[in-house]
């Protein structure tokens, strides 16, 4: 029998609300079967229940927690957290604080998710400015988690052995993976390259208390190769590099649309061609793998894309219920008591910058 787990739910995050986030679960429900499964559903009850009653749902397995009050998609952090106490938002994270739910998941105000996250739960690690986030890369292999992808801009040795740390033990929950292989984003594979923080996290990894699968240095071209199972850097690279693929996802999708719109003959092969021109479109797109999970952070919370469809929002749903059935927060400690231990916390770390929009 599966795990028992409760998944909180922000219902009224993300551009289309409870429209999606109740399709969301029961696509979830549909997917993987729900067994074990309870959620936990934040927000507007009349407008909840509406949705329950037209996706043909029951009531069995749910519970509405009636709010009224909402995180605007444009709301700055700072005011998020002020104004957000009460919020569909800040109810979905508290219940994982109060061990009422074991994982939280919202298509809502990345930000004010983050900052309001951040406050609740509080950081798991003593370095990390923000919880790091993580994306699942599409490889010829499979996928790899690539993180940070934008929550931490300036990271030192410390941070990105961290994200080592955190992202081998995702991989393995979520992916299924025994022993994830790591590499650390470089611009050349040998031992002399790279900047001060990387090089010093190079020899951390190597030489370290952890038991980890550290493969070394790795460059660009491996994440989309499958290289390693789980690719670390700072949140400043990982965001131009998740960008860059998804603009030349987009680039790649117009050329091919160009070409098979341009007459009459290449529009009929377009038409036998489509499942398969969808499917490569899904698996060049790193953003078209919904579900990017907090990493850091005393508690499990997972973003799904603010316009997810149902499909995409149960994806993260399923996310969050991996990881909370996992040992990633037990797996995740212990590697960081051993990191703790190498590093005198007793001055305060340096700052990291503002996360990109």
């Amino acid at each position: 029998m599966p795990t028992p787990v409760t998944i909180s739910l922000d219902a009224m995050g993300g551009d289309h609300g409870p429209s999606v986030v109740v399709p969301g679960f029961k696509s979830y429900i549909q997917t993987h079967g729900g067994e074990g499964v309870r959620f936990l559903l934040h927000g507007d009850e009349a407008k909840i229940a509406a949705e329950l009653t037209r996706c043909g749902l029951s009531a069995d397995g749910v519970e509405i927690r009636h709010t009224e009050k909402v995180v605007a998609m444009d709301e700055k952090p700072a005011q998020a957290m002020r104004r957000g106490k009460g919020s569909s938002l800040w109810n979905a994270i508290e219940s994982v604080k109060t061990g009422e739910a074991g994982g939280v998941v919202s298509a809502g105000n990345t930000g004010a998710l983050m900052a309001i996250a951040k406050l609740i739960l509080r950081m798991s690690a003593p370095g990390l400015e923000r919880p790091a986030i993580v994306a699942s890369w599409p490889t010829f292999k499979g996928h790899t988690a690539v993180l940070d992808v934008g929550a931490n801009i300036g990271s030192d040795a410390e941070q990105l052995v961290e994200f080592a740390i955190m992202g081998e033990a995702y991989q393995a929950a979520v992916r299924g993976v025994a022993r994830p292989s790591i590499g650390l984003l470089n611009v050349g594979s040998e031992d002399m390259k790279g900047n001060e923080q990387v090089k010093e996290a190079h020899a951390i990894l190597r030489d370290g208390p952890f038991d980890l699968n550290y493969h070394g240095f790795v460059e660009g071209d491996d994440i989309a190769k499958g290289t390693v199972d789980v690719v670390v850097t700072d949140g400043f690279t990982g965001n131009i590099a998740l960008k860059t693929a998804e603009g030349t996802a987009r680039y790649i999708s117009g050329l091919l649309k160009g070409a098979l719109t341009s007459n009459l003959q290449a529009k009929l092969g377009a038409v036998i061609a489509m499942p398969a021109l969808k499917k490569m479109r899904q698996k060049i797109d790193p953003s078209a793998i919904n579900g990017g999970p907090l990493l850091g952070l005393n508690g499990i919370v997972v973003k799904s894309h603010g316009g997810a469809d149902a499909k995409g929002f149960g994806n993260a749903i399923r996310i969050a219920v991996d990881l909370a059935r996992s040992d990633y927060m037990t797996k995740v400690g212990a590697n960081l008591g051993k990191l703790d231990a190498l590093f005198d916390h007793s001055t305060p770390s340096a700052t990291a910058g503002e996360s990109p929009q």
